[in-house]
């Protein structure tokens, strides 16, 4: 028996900002709002499926520094470079948390903060329903 990670709560100022802003780079779409808090996920899927859904739960506490946990994302269907510049006009920025010049990866901020790095490895995408 395991577990597996069904969803990821966010703590935000903004839950439909950010959830905007994640449904546009993942491709997700919005599930609905419960108790403040706004879930997003696959579409056709919503919660349970192989991918988590997240959660934005509405906050006034501070973003204080660098979060000790981040999302990694690759890429399904172009290279790193046209990813990247599509993630910039959605509103990500880049950031600098100290990593290495000639890093393979860009470190960006989601319009809150939240830093997350875009990979060079292309996924193969998810097989379709």
């Amino acid at each position: 028996m395991s577990c597996r990670i069904s969803e990821l709560v966010i703590n935000c100022a903004d839950p439909q900002r950010l959830a905007d802003f994640w449904c546009e780079v993942l491709g997700y779409v919005e599930l609905g709002w419960e108790h403040d808090a706004l879930e997003i996920g696959p579409p056709e899927v919503g919660f349970g499926g192989p991918q988590p859904t997240l959660v934005f739960s509405p906050s006034t506490d501070p973003k204080r520094g660098t979060l000790p946990l981040h999302f990694d994302v690759n890429a399904d269907d172009r290279d790193q470079d046209a990813e990247l510049e599509r993630l910039l006009a959605a509103g990500a920025r880049k950031v600098d948390v100290g990593q290495p010049d000639d890093a393979s990866w860009h470190v960006l901020a989601d319009p809150e903060g939240n830093e997350f790095c875009l990979l060079r490895r292309r996924l193969e995408p998810l097989p379709e329903k």
